[in-house]
Order: C-alpha cells, then structure tokens, then sequence
C-alpha cells in the first residue's frame, strides 16, 4: 500500500495504543504460569498477534477479548511445533531461550528481514546451556535439546532482548538462575519492563553490580523454585514508543498535540522523550496520565539515544525542522533494525528536503527551514513510515510513502489516528 500525505495543521488530542514491549512480555509470562490471565490491551499488532499465535503453537489459548486477551496456560508444552515469529525481532529473541528452556523440539522461523537480523552472542550461550540450534540464519530453526540452569554470561552492548529472554525462560528451568550482563548495558530500561513483568507473575529478579575477572556488569538472579503464578488480571500500559510520534508532532506544529494514556511511572525506556523534547526547545506539559507536547523555538542539541535508540526517528523529525544542527549519538544498533534503520531515516529525511549525514553510531541533522514533500520508501519498515508521514504534514508538497503498510507492525491504525489529529491522506 503507497499513501500519500499532504500538507496540513495537526493537532488535537489521541489516546495511547497498548505498549508492544509489554504486551510480549506478560502474554508469554500468562502462557506458563498457574492459571487464567485476563491481559488489558487496548490495541494490538502484527508483532504482538505473531507472540500470541506462537505461545498457541506451544499449547497456550489464547484468545481475544473486548478488552484484549485471554490466556489459558496449557495443561503439557505442544512439541515439535513450528512457531512463526512473522517479522517481530522481539517474539524470535525472546521465544527462542523459552523453547531451549522447555525442551519441547520446536522450530522457529519469520519473515523479511528477521531471519537475517543476528541472533549472537544468545545463540552460543544457549547452545553452552544444553540447547541443540539450527545454523543461525536459515528458517526454520530448529531448537532441540534442553537448556540447563546455571550461569549465563552475555554481552550488555548487543540486544536488552537477549537478556529478557533469557529471565523470562528461568522459571522454565530447574534450578537458580543467574544471568550476567557485562557493561556497557544498554537499552536497561528494556530489561526494566522485563523485571516487572516477572514480578506482577510472582518472580522476583534481584540485581547488583558485579565484578568477576576485573569484567563488571549487572548480575541478574533469579532463585531455584521461581513459577509463574496469575496475578488473574494484568494491564498492559500505554506505548511512549509509538506516543513519541505524536508527541515530536506537537512540536511541529502551532495547536500542539496532547497523548492521553501515558504513565509517568512506566518504566518504559522510551519515556526518555519527554527529556528529549525539552532539549530540543518545545513546551511539555504532564499530567497524572497525559502528556501535552506545544511548539516553542526549537533548536539543535546533542543527543545520547544508547538507552533509547527506538526513538531516533521521532527525534529526527524534529532536528528536521530545528534551527541549527542536532547530533544523534549511541544508535549504532539501529542497523539491525527492520531496516538499517540510520541509512532509512537519512534516506527519508532527505528525500521530503531535509539534510542528514551518517555516522558510525549515529546521524548529523541541520535544520532546515522548509521540507519539500516528495516520495519515500518505508523500507518495510514501520518507524519510517510513520517519521515520513509526520514530516509530510509539515511539508509544502504532498508525499507519496511507499510501502506504508508496513505501520501495522506496531500501530495498524496509525494513518486512522493521523486523520483523527488533522492530517490529510489517502491511498494512492
């Protein structure tokens, strides 16, 4: 499906959709734990609905309901399952460590550019641990064997996921858990919502600074006999990932934009743009559970996105139209995205008039004063599409964004919600 975008005035007031984080997160801790879970998920996903249709692959049901999910653990792990991941990276990283923990004989496949995405260093530790692998990079993969409980040593600078995954197959495995994270430990805040999602079923994850073999990092414990145990009901929070979105579009435009459904408290990674905004020079007002986003002068800063590269896109469609030059630092992990998601966001930054260059670990954007409209190519990847759809309300021309489909991986209704703030499109 190509859109395109025309130039017009946002503004108004959405609601957030459901966190895609930790919607992953509590469907998989509800497919194992002791009894029924009732999950609260206002919306859902392609990524989310490819984590439901694998944990039913394993034996769990799990169902929609009018207010988001049913799950109902299944009584014996279905074995020699085939589990499509579709394109979600997050469903892969986090269901492999979980069916090496089960020891059930699955296969994992996906589709676009997952299986190319690396899979190192949780691919060799699992297989120290007892699991049988498949070659990484070909689909399916085959998972056999049992992964063991003990020690697991990991790199903190490649994927928080590795590390989510890996807690959340320790209640799976018999015996103490211990995972070992080494600095630098990125993305934490990932491995934050992971922590809490464990808790709401009953396993607690304790934390401390380490230092073994003058290495240091984070060492996660979790103790023998954890389970999973239904909290009976749980909510999933609303989504400052895809919020950022909207709230970077406040500042692009006069009426400003408000985001209702945000929790202060979450701790979502991604709520970092609220920081972020101010350092850029827009007006943010919170609220209990609302945020509003005002245009103000906007100006050019450095900015350190290592615990948060998810919301370089966003950002940059800010520094687009900032005055002044803004420096993207820490998102080198970018390049393992959907897409080579600093190569996409350049790509189409410049292509509606924008100018941007590349770095090793991240973008150099001056601002300019008018964008052009143009055509995009999403990249199969959602976050450009929606960047390019945000910057093409700001521009002077229409743009056509190739591709645009690809939003459904994480906000299916995102042109819908674009429409509802003032926004002008169509399928072409």
């Amino acid at each position: 499906m190509d859109m395109q975008v025309n130039p017009s005035a946002l503004g108004g007031t959405i609601g957030a959709i459901a966190s895609k984080s930790e919607a992953h997160r509590l469907l998989i801790c509800a497919a194992f734990a002791d009894g029924v879970t009732d999950i609260d998920c206002n919306t859902t996903s392609q990524d989310i609905d490819a984590t439901a249709a694998c944990l039913r692959g394993l034996g769990a049901r799990v169902t929609r309901t009018k207010k988001g999910f049913r799950v109902v653990p299944a009584a014996t792990t279905a074995r020699r399952a085939l589990l499509d991941c579709g394109e979600s990276g997050s469903t892969m990283r986090f269901l492999l460590p979980v069916v090496a923990a089960l020891g059930c004989d699955a296969s994992l496949t996906g589709h676009g550019r997952l299986p190319e995405r690396p899979l190192s260093p949780l691919y060799e530790v699992l297989i120290e641990h007892g699991a049988e692998l498949g070659s990484q990079g070909t689909v399916p993969m085959p998972v056999g064997g049992k992964v063991s409980a003990g020690r697991f040593e990991i790199a903190g600078n490649v994927s928080s996921q590795y590390v989510s995954g890996l807690l959340m197959a320790a209640p799976l495995m018999d015996g103490p858990v211990e995972v070992f994270v080494t600095e630098p430990v990125e993305s934490l805040p990932y491995i934050d919502i992971t922590c809490a999602a464990l808790a709401q079923f009953g396993v607690e994850v304790s934390r401390e600074k380490y230092t073994q073999d003058s290495v240091s990092g984070l060492l996660f414990r979790i103790p023998a006999g954890a389970r999973y145990r239904t909290p009976g009901s749980v909510r999933v929070g609303g989504d400052w990932s895809n919020a950022a979105f909207w709230l970077a579009a406040g500042a692009l435009f006069e009426g400003g934009i408000t985001v209702e459904g945000v929790d202060m408290r979450s701790t979502q990674g991604d709520r970092a743009i609220l920081g972020a905004l101010a350092l850029l020079g827009a007006r943010v007002e919170r609220g209990a559970r609302s945020v509003t986003v005002r245009p103000d002068r906007l100006k050019g800063c450095r900015l350190d996105v290592s615990s948060c590269p998810d919301l370089v896109p966003p950002l940059a469609a800010m520094a687009a139209c900032a005055q002044g030059q803004t420096t993207i630092v820490g998102a080198a992990r970018l390049r393992i995205k959907e897409s080579d998601r600093l190569q996409t966001v350049k790509d189409a930054v410049n292509a509606l008039g924008g100018h941007v260059e590349q770095t090793n670990d991240g973008l150099v954007i001056d601002g300019v004063d008018t964008l052009t409209g143009g055509e995009v190519d999403a990249a199969n990847d959602h976050r450009i599409a929606m960047m390019a759809a945000i910057l093409a309300a700001r521009a002077q021309a229409p743009t056509t964004i190739r591709g645009a489909q690809c939003v459904a991986k994480s906000y299916p209704a995102f042109f819908e919600d674009l429409r509802a703030l003032g926004g002008s499109c169509q399928e072409v």
